[in-house]
């Protein structure tokens, strides 16, 4: 079973890029962030015809999750994360899928420091940490598979001290993301490749192709789950192709 994140930076203006990688890629099931439509206007149409079923959670121009499985409906299971009904962006999706629990992830960027924004990524990182135990004590075999817009450390990025003051860098980012893995969450990717230098996300053409990137998209194994990992990889050379997004996908594959 092969399991995807994508954070597509525009479902509609990445259409023929996304329907290129479910191609060539063949995902059973895959994750997308920054959608960036609506609920009535998510292009639905183009992927249930490349054979994926989809269920989405849409904002007007910003974010927005969607979950798609290859020959099958995902049942949703919760849109939005719980401890603020206050808060309406769409940035949190959960269903079930043949057999496992899933969600798409999507957090704040953060963007400046010392701002509101910032105070917003730390509130809402904080009720996915708390929501994230739930699952974890639960004992279901699960993933939390997106776009954490966290550097875990400075081996995930080409240069930390360039970025250093970038929320994505920021102490109390990477103490929140500890503490997720502390629940026994899996990083999926560094599980299967501790020592290695891997990148998911570039922020422009030339950093792509100096390869200057941050390791920002992951896919995290609940314990139940995590036994089951064979393979964690990034499908980068789609960041090198015609109007990309600045991330690229990356997937993993269960042993049944």
């Amino acid at each position: 079973m092969k399991i995807a994140t994508f954070n597509v930076n525009g479902v509609k203006g990445r259409m023929p890029r996304l329907l290129e990688w479910l191609a060539e890629s063949r995902p059973d099931v895959a994750c997308l962030q920054e959608i960036k439509t609506g609920d009535a206007t998510f292009p639905h149409q183009p992927i249930e015809a490349a054979g994926y079923q989809v269920i989405w959670h849409g904002q007007r121009s910003h974010h927005g999750v969607a979950i798609l499985a290859r020959g099958e409906k995902p049942v949703e299971v919760r849109r939005g994360l719980p401890g603020d009904d206050s808060d309406g962006q769409a940035r949190y999706l959960e269903a079930d899928v043949r057999g496992l629990r899933i969600a798409s992830v999507y957090l704040p960027n953060g963007n400046p420091t010392g701002s509101p924004n910032f105070a917003y990524k730390l509130a809402w990182f904080e009720r996915l940490v708390a929501y994230a135990q739930t699952l974890a004590d639960a004992g279901r075999p699960m993933v939390l598979a997106g776009d954490f817009n966290v550097v875990p450390t400075n081996a995930d990025i080409y240069n930390a001290g360039t970025w250093r003051f970038d929320a994505v860098l920021q102490p109390e980012t990477r103490a929140l993301y500890q503490r997720l893995l502390a629940q026994g969450w899996v990083d999926a990717t560094r599980a299967l490749h501790p020592n290695e230098r891997i990148y998911t996300f570039w922020v422009n053409e030339a950093a792509f192709h100096r390869n200057a990137g941050f390791r920002m998209d992951f896919l995290l194994l609940s314990p139940a789950l995590a036994p089951r990992l064979l393979e964690a990889e990034v499908d980068a050379a789609h960041r090198g192709r015609d109007k990309p997004s600045d991330h690229a996908p990356v997937w993993i594959r269960l042993k049944p």
